[in-house]
């Protein structure tokens, strides 16, 4: 078990180890060590990464589009066959059951194919072609030609909550190396196994298709993050974590001589609107779904559902009260690190003493374990100027409001935060009456649910995971689907230039097969 795994950082192809700090991999549910200590990287060994993944951008960007598809399947391949023993690595390090690992592997790996697919039918291009107009008056137009090109190295910090989606090989290294940037990952402290046995899979797909060496970078390190993020060569940051963090990267990212954009996925509570006609329909159906969905993963999910949302009513009463029971049979769960724990604990804390609020379900639990908790707070705290209803409390819990009348509904949706997704549990009439709602809601959040919940966030060409401030630090963009390559892509436009010294995607005879904008045309047709 410990022979495969050295406990070094990853620069340009090679192991690195050079410091005198070390970290120790602590099971999630126990708190033993892991024998293998992991070596820290120094500010050296932060700055040759970085070194290595500006020099590895210009031959990687140049990769026909072809070959970095076929590099992100055979990282996926090389995913899929991890064994056994890896499984049994996650679930130490995190506490997450098997089922759970095999399907985030999946997810991942799929994840890959799905970039690689992106680059075989190639509208990541963006190709745009405006033909020259040398006779136009009172000025002739030149042949202006744009696409879009990888922005330089990415730095990507692994989430705790998702040790393999959104960590070492998750959604923002995908992007990124599909869109030509080589990355700079910092490794999670919390699966510190987890993302070595990763990256190797990584390093041996990037052997396999002749990658060049520094595409793929990892470093260890509690302190390493600033530096990172300071270095000249990053280009741009993939964050997933608490609004503190990202906010932190945020303003380091703006204070750089060269500002560079930081895209951070941070906090989120994920309202869930119950109107009246699904209330008296189905209320009790959806109150054990719903503690289901709080209680998924232990709750620690970014699309959590932390508030609840009604106007007063016996329907609503009877949909709290089974709430309640649903909720109180839920089992505590152990959570994914000791530091996660204490947030969680304190954040349940810092609930249950503000004026206004019950709890409903809820208690101590031994360990790292988690107690699933319902309260129940008034409408003024929802309408508190201090917002402590939307602060994200990271674990099993949520929060029920029971609004005086329809109109609260309404305010609330106008002040609320940025969230990552809004709910409605409605039927048809509901949804007919509630036009207004809809349309407040579409300028809050970046995904809209009707009767669902918003534990699950599908992979696929049409997702949006993101949304305006707090729930990231761009609203224009997502860290999941296919979107997310062009957070790490930047239009370049080519005036008056030769064919042949063209980009392939800008060529005339169009050899790539592009669905292209050729003079205001969508056409794959030469020109």
């Amino acid at each position: 078990m410990t022979t495969s795994i050295l406990g070094h950082n990853y620069i340009g192809g090679q192991r690195s180890a050079k410091g005198a700090i070390t970290l120790r991999s602590l099971a999630a549910a126990s708190g033993d060590a892991y024998p293998v200590a992991f070596y820290e990287a120094t500010d050296a060994e932060v700055d040759a990464a970085v070194a290595a993944a500006a020099a590895a951008y210009p031959r990687y960007r140049k990769l026909p589009a072809e070959k970095r598809a076929a590099f992100l399947d055979t990282i996926a391949e090389e995913l899929d066959a991890l064994g056994e023993d890896f499984v049994a690595e996650v679930a130490r390090e995190t506490a997450l059951p098997s089922a759970r690992i095999l399907g985030e592997r999946t997810r991942t790996s799929n994840q890959m194919r799905l970039f690689a697919k992106v680059l075989r039918r190639g509208d990541f291009h963006g190709a745009r072609i405006d033909h020259a107009l040398p006779e136009r008056q009172p000025q002739a137009r030149p042949d202006l030609r744009q696409v879009k090109m990888g922005i330089g190295p990415v730095a990507v910090f692994g989430a705790s909550n998702f040790p393999l989606a959104f960590s070492v090989a998750g959604g923002d290294t995908a992007a990124a190396l599909a869109a030509g940037c080589p990355v700079v990952v910092k490794a999670h402290t919390g699966h510190m196994v987890t993302s070595e046995r990763v990256a190797d899979a990584i390093e041996r797909a990037a052997r396999r298709c002749g990658v060049p060496a520094g595409a793929f970078n990892m470093i260890y390190g509690v302190d390493v993050g600033a530096r990172l993020v300071k270095a000249s060569g990053i280009q741009a940051v993939g964050f997933t974590g608490s609004l503190k963090g990202g906010r932190a990267l945020c303003e380091m990212a703006a204070a750089r001589p060269q500002p560079i954009p930081v895209f951070a996925e941070m906090s989120s509570i994920n309202p869930i609107i119950m109107l009246p006609q699904a209330l008296h329909q189905r209320g009790n159906a959806i109150a054990n779904e719903l503690a289901a969905s709080v209680t998924m993963g232990c709750g620690q999910l970014c699309t959590n559902p932390g508030l609840v949302i009604g106007v007063r009513s016996p329907d609503f009463s009877e949909f709290v009260g089974q709430l309640k029971k649903a909720m109180s049979a839920q089992a505590p769960q152990t959570m994914l690190t000791a530091a996660t724990h204490a947030n969680y604990a304190a954040g349940i804390k810092r609930l249950a003493q503000l004026s206004g609020i019950e709890m409903l379900a809820g208690g101590d639990a031994a360990g790292n374990q988690a107690t699933p908790h319902l309260f129940k707070a008034n409408a003024a705290l929802l309408f508190n100027p201090a917002a402590p209803l939307e602060e994200e409390v990271f674990g099993p819990a949520t929060v029920v409001v029971e609004l005086d009348k329809r109109e609260q509904l309404l305010d609330f949706a106008a002040r609320m935060h940025g969230q990552l997704t809004a709910t409605l549990q409605a039927e048809r009439d509901d949804l007919h009456a509630c036009q207004d709602l809809i349309e407040s809601l579409e300028e809050k959040a970046g995904r809209l649910l009707i009767n669902g919940y918003p534990t699950g966030v599908e992979v696929c060409d049409a997702m949006v995971h993101g949304g305006p401030y707090p729930a990231t630090s761009d609203a224009r963009g997502t860290s999941v689907g296919t979107l997310a390559i062009d957070r790490f892509l930047r239009p370049v436009c080519y005036q008056n230039y030769p064919d042949e010294l063209l980009p392939p995607a800008l060529q005339d005879a169009n050899p790539l097969g592009l669905l292209r904008l050729v003079d205001g045309t969508m056409t794959r047709i030469a020109c």
